[in-house]
């Protein structure tokens, strides 16, 4: 527990103040607690004192002594109230509100700050658990589930901040006041106290057990949380499918299904949330019916109206903050549970980092060397042995079956994976030797899957080069010849695409992700089977937009439609992961390869 809640300082540490400030708050809340029931005490004993037989200064006198010393210095102030006349119990009860208004502020101000502190850590937490996914290699993201990771920033945070938020603001209230109330009925009574405090010890075994069942339940939790938000998130992105094949009630009685275990958990939680709660009001409840017994029985000095109310209210008093206690103990264990996810995710090393000391990359006018690259995914060798060579200005095509291994060496020139064996090499610049974004900086790429943004047009050209203007994103739309189609939208270039561009065709999107593509202006281009999905009036448009921006630049281009690349400078042939054929598309069609055979499947009658 104490090292989860050192990795939680870690977050907390930048608003301390504000965190402590709330503390000390909470602590006179706690103190303030027991000044109320003297201030009930005192009124009580006046009231109910017969006249001329107790005096202010009488009550003052009867306090307990560490009270006692404080209260004294204070009577000179008072007005003179030697005899419980009415303006002495007046200013006795006024008294109870004042206490009151203390014990408020300071209770507001002990949650204001706690949670002040709590939001901005946990955002603070959130944010670097986005970072870091945002920055792992592709190789998790292959593994893992997008709903999951969604849950596990949302779900498994905000039981953080709810630990932080709500158990911090009494972690110190509810002990202070546990503290001020043992000590007021001790230095009254303290055979009384020890009476009705038996039954306290028991209050622990409740608890430690189900604070176990807490955290097992909990994990369990957030596991089915994680489950339903992939479902949700595979169910409205694969929405066509479900509904071109009625598998509606089939995800339904998943959903249902996973939802069940969901409130199975819940409904465990609870239990363990209540039943010690609950537990404790009935042993609180049998401490003060010793108390009574005690009194009938047993105990012989007799005690005013006033001072047997303090201890039965303090009694009474007492129960409610160690109830609070046992459920922020669960609350504790319940943080516990579920930031174990989120730190074993912190905790996740990239596989693909920045050298410590990065070389500068000057891929302008520079070759593209491919030195015996091997790589593998798990158990499965995807390329062996690589080696070849892209020359500046070139275009270079990748040709082959699917799984060949084309998309996999533009992601390794782009470091989304590294290889095992051999190296990619720009210019002699080994690219592990270069910072990731002043590779990434120097290469462009339209892959098959274009993914807009939920935003503008203007503002998805404009992810290219952030702080263009908007002369260079309408200049970009021009050369992709998207400038047209984009002019006839209501909104123009402050048309919503939608979700992963939705709102506009297939051919549109991809001329947008070209303009992209041309805003950035990278030496390096890698087009992924840019026109693979495309109808031939797209696929015209969208070619004639390629061709404008190849133009200048060294180009990678895997190509599924073997006319898109009858004017490749080389085409590099792929199977298995081995590079069986290179030449110009003539020379490759006499030789009677497997390009010609690729050939004859898309071109014969």
């Amino acid at each position: 527990m104490f090292a989860f809640l050192r990795s939680l300082w870690a977050y907390i540490r930048p608003y301390r103040v504000r965190l402590i400030l709330g503390l000390v708050f909470g602590v006179l809340s706690g103190i303030s607690n027991g000044a109320l029931i003297l201030a009930v005490r005192i009124v009580v004993n006046l009231a109910f004192a017969q006249p001329g037989t107790m005096s202010f200064a009488d009550q003052v006198a009867a306090l307990p002594g560490w009270v006692r010393a404080a209260a004294q210095q204070l009577l000179p102030l008072m007005p003179d109230l030697s005899r419980p006349s009415r303006a002495g119990l007046v200013f006795a009860v006024l008294a109870i509100p004042a206490v009151m208004f203390i014990r408020v502020l300071s209770g507001y101000l002990n949650v204001y700050l706690t949670n002040w502190a709590s939001v901005r850590a946990v955002a603070d937490l959130r944010a670097r658990l986005f970072n870091h996914l945002q920055n792992l290699s592709l190789s998790f993201f292959s593994g893992a589930r997008t709903g999951e990771l969604i849950s596990r920033i949302t779900n498994d945070t905000q039981i953080l901040y709810q630990t932080i938020g709500i158990a911090f603001n009494g972690l110190i209230r509810e002990p202070a006041t546990v503290i001020v109330l043992v000590a007021l009925l001790l230095s009254q009574q303290w055979k009384l106290t020890l009476v009705s405090l038996i039954a306290m010890p028991a209050c622990v075994i409740p608890i430690v057990v189900y604070g176990r069942k807490v955290r097992r339940s909990v994990r369990a939790m957030q596991t089915h949380s994680a489950d339903l938000a992939s479902l949700m998130h595979e169910s409205f992105t694969a929405n066509r499918i479900i509904k071109a094949y009625n598998l509606e009630a089939r995800m339904l009685d998943q959903f249902r299904a996973t939802t069940r275990n969901y409130i199975s958990q819940i409904m465990r939680t609870v239990r363990a949330h209540e039943l010690p709660s609950q537990l404790m009001e009935f042993l609180g409840s049998l401490g003060v019916a010793m108390v009574f017994l005690y009194v009938i029985f047993v105990f012989e000095k007799p005690m005013s109206a006033g001072d047997f109310i303090q201890f039965i209210g303090s009694v009474f008093l007492l129960y409610a903050p160690v109830k609070n206690i046992s459920r922020m103990h669960n609350q504790l264990e319940q943080a516990r549970a579920a930031s174990q996810r989120v730190f074993e995710l912190l905790a996740l090393r990239n596989e693909v980092q920045d050298p410590p000391r990065p070389l500068p990359l000057r891929a302008a006018g520079s070759p593209i060397h491919f030195d015996h690259v091997t790589f593998s995914y798990g158990d499965k060798t995807v390329l062996r042995d690589v080696e070849f060579v892209v020359q500046p200005g070139q275009l270079v095509a990748l040709v082959g079956a699917s799984g060949s291994g084309k998309t996999t060496l533009t992601s390794l020139l782009l470091r989304f994976y590294d290889p095992q064996q051999g190296a990619i090499r720009i210019g002699g610049t080994d690219i592990r030797q270069v910072a990731l974004a002043d590779l990434r900086r120097q290469v462009a790429l339209v892959a098959q899957e274009t993914i807009l943004f939920n935003d503008t047009i203007r503002a998805n050209i404009a992810c290219g080069r952030l702080g263009a203007t908007d002369a260079e994103i309408e200049a970009a739309a021009r050369h992709a010849h998207a400038y047209d189609f984009i002019l006839d939208k209501p909104q123009g270039f402050d048309t919503v695409v939608g979700e992963k561009g939705i709102a506009i065709s297939g051919g549109q999107r991809q001329r947008l992700a070209i303009a992209r593509a041309i805003l950035k202006n990278a030496p390096i281009l890698v087009l992924d089977e840019a026109t693979s999905a495309l109808d031939t009036e797209s696929e015209r448009q969208v070619q004639a937009a390629l061709e404008e921006l190849m133009v200048g630049r060294t180009t990678i281009c895997i190509a599924h439609r073997l006319s898109t690349i009858t004017r490749a400078d080389v085409i590099i042939v792929l199977d298995q992961g081995r590079i069986v054929e290179t030449g110009r598309h003539a020379d490759l069609v006499r030789a009677g390869g497997i390009y010609q055979k690729l050939h004859e499947l898309q071109f014969q009658p």
